[in-house]
């Protein structure tokens, strides 16, 4: 349940920041879904990238979920690139950057 918390989280906040570049374009995206799992690529026009891959994953004989690795990265306003390198997994999610602070 964690997990699944986690994961909404993050795409909701994905979806709330915004965007500087409202007309910006799709340069790429590749996806690949699968029974035991995706991976996707995304790559647009004002320099946001994003990439993820998924596998489903069992912790027990009666619990499993779907474990997330993946990254993404935007120029900011003060011109500097930002990226995140994230995993999501039994143990929430764990992102990781060096604009981040850590634990």
């Amino acid at each position: 349940m964690k997990f699944v918390l986690a994961f909404v989280a993050l795409f909701a906040f994905a979806y709330a920041v915004p965007v500087p570049n409202k007309d910006a374009q799709t340069l790429r995206y590749d996806n690949d879904h699968g029974v035991g799992g995706y991976s996707y690529a995304v790559e647009t026009s004002n320099g946001i990238q994003q990439q993820e891959q998924a596998e489903l994953r069992n912790f027990g004989p009666e619990t499993s979920a779907i474990v997330v690795r993946g990254s993404y990265s935007f120029t900011a306003d003060d011109g500097q690139v930002y990226t995140v390198n994230y995993i999501a997994d039994e143990n929430g999610f764990q992102p990781e950057a060096a604009h981040l602070p850590r634990a």
